[in-house]
């Protein structure tokens, strides 16, 4: 399948300052690429260059098989962009705002206001829709800028933290949405939030000082976790010292994290030594001593976990995966 985004050595400096770091990566239709960094790492640069408002240092850039650089109007007519602030002219209303919108993205007439109405229904604007943007909420103006990088329905989605500033409910219908849109588009999210990526996306990159750190599925970037393969047992706090004590014997046992979970309740967690797997020692050991657990289960891994792990190490100087 042909790439909707390509990016191949993508490189940009300020001055000494680097910023992207010979980064490549691609997304094909039906993917949903979470960008995932700290502050600074070089999210919402990338994101610049990728819809051509910023111009590489180094490397190249196709949308839809167009060469950013060399044909930068029709690839921007691929691209519906969510910028970092969602920019908005803030003496419009949402109205104005989108049938401008739609005039610079070439929808006219019927068409115009029948994908206007869809739009406006999608995002829920109904409320706000006559009123000055500058007196809108912040999540109320995320909203208007999601509606203008949608309204023309274009192929690729590049979104710059799309539910920053949301409730709750409206960050649950934007994850709807994005779904919703997914299966025939290519569609980047950048976020801070490890939960959006569990939610929305089937791949994530993480990247850190410019670099790319890890690029996979969820299910790939979490075996990367400490957590994968660990076993925990739910026991009450009277039987944590002896539970802890025992799974720190065994051989098979590499360590051991324990923390309280409710009221009279322990988590121990024991991670396997290297090429060993926990299921039948953890189990046995239960089973032998009579212990009442609660419950035993295998833990799948924690994103929040391998990304402190990753940027964690870069910041000290590590190694880049």
């Amino acid at each position: 399948m042909t790439a909707m985004i390509d990016v191949q050595g993508l490189r940009k400096e300020f001055g000494h300052f680097t910023a992207v770091n010979d980064i490549s990566f691609s997304v094909e239709p039906g993917q949903v690429l979470g960008f995932l960094g700290p502050n600074g790492a070089g999210k919402s640069t990338t994101m610049k260059m990728l819809t051509g408002f910023l111009t590489p240092t180094a490397g190249r850039i196709h949308i839809c098989g167009i060469d950013v650089a060399a044909k930068p109007v029709q690839a921007k007519k691929k691209i519906g962009y969510l910028p970092e602030g969602a920019p908005l002219y803030a003496e419009m209303t949402p109205a104005s705002f989108l049938s401008f919108i739609g005039d610079v993205r070439g929808l006219k007439g019927a068409d115009k206001k029948k994908r206007i109405e869809q739009i406006v229904e999608q995002v829920q604007l109904q409320d706000v829709w006559k009123q000055p943007i500058e007196t809108l909420s912040k999540g109320y103006k995320r909203r208007v800028g999601l509606a203008q990088a949608i309204l023309h329905d274009p192929e690729v989605l590049v979104l710059d933290e799309p539910t920053d500033g949301l409730d709750p409910n409206q960050k649950f219908e934007v994850r709807q949405l994005v779904q919703q849109m997914a299966s025939d588009k290519a569609i980047i999210i950048s976020t801070h939030i490890l939960e959006e990526v569990d939610a929305v996306c089937n791949q994530a990159m993480i990247i850190a000082r410019g670099r790319i750190l890890a690029n996979g599925t969820p299910k790939e970037l979490l075996a990367l976790s400490q957590f994968s393969g660990a076993y925990s047992i739910l026991i009450t706090s009277s039987l944590q010292s002896t539970v802890s004590a025992s799974l720190q014997a065994l051989p098979e046992v590499a360590s051991i994290e324990a923390a309280p979970e409710g009221d009279e309740l322990f988590r121990t967690t024991a991670f396997p030594a290297p090429d060993v797997k926990l299921h039948e020692v953890v189990s046995g050991l239960v089973h032998a001593h009579g212990w009442p657990a609660l419950e035993i289960r295998r833990e799948s891994g924690r994103l929040d976990d391998v990304f402190r792990q990753l940027t964690t190490e870069v910041g000290q100087g590590g190694a880049h995966a």
